[in-house]
C-alpha cells in the first residue's frame, strides 16, 4: 500500500441531489472495491443532512451490505434537501462528524450542487472529496456523460414509442414534455431516437410557427401522426403549444388533433441500463484510486470515451459560463477571477469545454432538422 493510501482509513460515501438510475451501482462499485483495497467503508444516508445529523445516520458498510443493487434504480442512500449545508456552520458539523468518526475522506455522487458542497467540505475544513457525476439530465459540462442519462432517454423513447401507436391509429400529434431541467439532452436524443417532428431545449431559440408549417406540409403528402418534443426547461409552455397547433392547422383546414403529456419523475426511475451500470463500475473504481492517492476536489468524467479526474472548481465555473445564457456570444465574456488559479491554461481548458458543448447541441440540433423532413424543403 503506498503512503498516501496508508493515510486513508476509512471513508464515506454519500448521494445528494435529484436520484438517478447508477446511483447503486456506483455505491456498489465503490464499496467493493474499498474493501478490497484494505478500506473501511461508512455509508451516509441522506446525502449531507446525513453527515451533518451523524451517528444514527451513517452505518458501517460490509460486501453484503451492497450485494443485489446493482439492477436497482434510486439510491440505498436515499438523498434529501439540505439548506443547513449552504452556511458555514453546517459545513463545519459535517466536518466535525467526519473526524468523530474517523472518515478520512469522502467520495459523493450526484450533480453540480453535490461537488459545490463537496468542495465547500474540502477547502474549508480539509476533508478530502471525489465526486461522482449522477444526474440524468447530464448537464455538467466538464464531462460527456453523467450517471442515469442513458436509463433515463431509454425510458423516454419507450414512452414516446407508446403514443406514436395511438398518434398513428387517430392521426395525431403529441407533445411530450421531458425532463432534463435547463439542459435538452434527454430531449434532443430521444427526438432523434423516435423520429420527432420538432424538438424545442432552452439552448437554443425554437421557431413554433415554422415546426407547425412543417407538420401542415407533411400532413398533406400522407403523414399521420406527430411527435413534438419539449425539455421542461424550454422557453415555452409545452401544453400551450400542443393547443396552438391544434388551432393553427384547423384555421389552415386541416386540424391535426394535438394532446399533451408530461412525463415528469417516471423518467427518473427504473432498472440501470449497461451503460450505465458499466460507467458507474468504471467511475467508482476510479474515485476510491483518486482518494488514495492523495487527490480531493476533483470528480470524475468521462472525456472521448475515458475516465479522468477534472477539478471541481474548473468544472463549476465551466458550467457557470455554459449555463448562464446559453449564448456562446454572451458566454465568451464570462471572466472567473479566482487569482492564480485560474491562469491562461486554466482558461483555455475552460473555453475548450464550453466549446465542446456547444458545439455538441448545435450538432445534435441539426441532425435532428435533417432527418426529420417529410417532404422536400423548398
Amino acid at each position: 500500500m503506498s503512503e498516501n493510501a496508508a493515510k486513508i482509513r476509512k471513508i464515506g460515501i454519500l448521494t445528494s441531489g435529484g436520484d438517478s438510475p447508477g446511483m447503486n451501482a456506483a455505491i456498489r462499485a465503490v464499496t467493493r472495491y474499498a474493501l478490497m483495497r484494505g478500506i473501511e467503508v461508512m455509508g451516509i444516508y441522506e446525502g449531507y443532512r446525513g453527515l451533518i445529523n451523524g451517528k444514527n445516520y451513517i452505518k458501517k458498510f460490509n460486501a453484503h451490505d451492497v450485494s443485489n443493487i446493482i439492477d436497482e434504480g434510486g439510491t440505498i442512500l436515499y438523498s434529501a434537501r439540505c439548506p443547513e449545508f449552504k452556511e458555514r456552520e453546517g459545513i463545519e458539523k459535517a466536518a466535525k462528524n467526519c473526524r468523530e468518526l474517523g472518515i478520512d475522506g469522502l467520495i459523493t455522487i450526484g450533480g453540480d450542487g453535490t461537488f459545490r458542497g463537496a468542495y465547500d467540505l474540502s477547502t474549508m475544513f480539509g476533508i478530502p472529496c471525489i465526486g461522482i457525476p449522477g444526474t440524468i439530465d447530464n448537464d455538467i459540462t466538464a464531462t460527456d456523460y453523467t450517471l442515469g442519462f442513458d436509463t433515463a432517454v431509454n425510458t423516454t423513447m419507450q414512452m414516446i414509442d407508446r403514443l406514436r401507436d395511438t398518434c398513428e391509429s387517430h392521426a395525431r400529434c403529441y407533445v411530450a414534455e421531458v425532463m432534463g431541467n435547463n439542459a435538452g439532452y434527454i430531449a434532443l436524443y430521444s427526438a432523434i431516437a423516435v423520429g420527432a417532428a420538432a424538438v424545442a431545449i432552452k439552448e437554443r431559440p425554437f421557431d413554433e410557427d415554422a415546426a407547425i408549417k412543417k407538420m401542415m406540409q407533411s400532413r398533406q403528402a400522407g403523414k399521420r401522426n406527430f411527435i413534438v418534443v419539449v425539455s421542461e426547461g424550454a422557453n415555452l409552455d409545452a401544453e400551450e403549444l400542443a393547443k396552438k397547433i391544434q388551432a393553427v392547422t384547423a384555421s389552415h383546414d386541416m386540424e391535426i388533433e394535438t394532446r399533451f403529456a408530461r412525463f415528469a419523475h417516471v423518467v427518473r426511475g427504473g432498472s440501470p441500463t449497461l451503460r450505465d451500470r458499466m460507467t458507474a463500475a468504471k467511475m467508482g473504481v476510479a474515485a476510491v484510486d483518486l482518494l488514495l492517492s492523495g487527490k480531493t476536489n476533483m470528480f470524475m468524467c468521462e472525456r472521448h470515451g475515458e475516465i479522468v479526474g477534472t477539478d471541481i472548481m474548473v468544472a463549476n465555473f465551466a458550467d457557470k459560463k455554459y449555463k448562464s445564457t446559453f449564448d456562446p456570444k454572451v458566454a465568451q465574456k464570462f471572466d472567473p477571477s479566482e487569482g492564480e488559479k485560474f491562469n491562461t491554461k486554466v482558461r483555455a481548458e475552460i473555453d475548450s469545454l464550453v466549446a465542446e458543448r456547444i458545439a455538441e447541441i448545435d450538432k445534435l440540433l441539426a441532425l435532428a432538422e435533417n432527418i426529420s423532413n417529410y417532404t422536400s424543403i423548398e
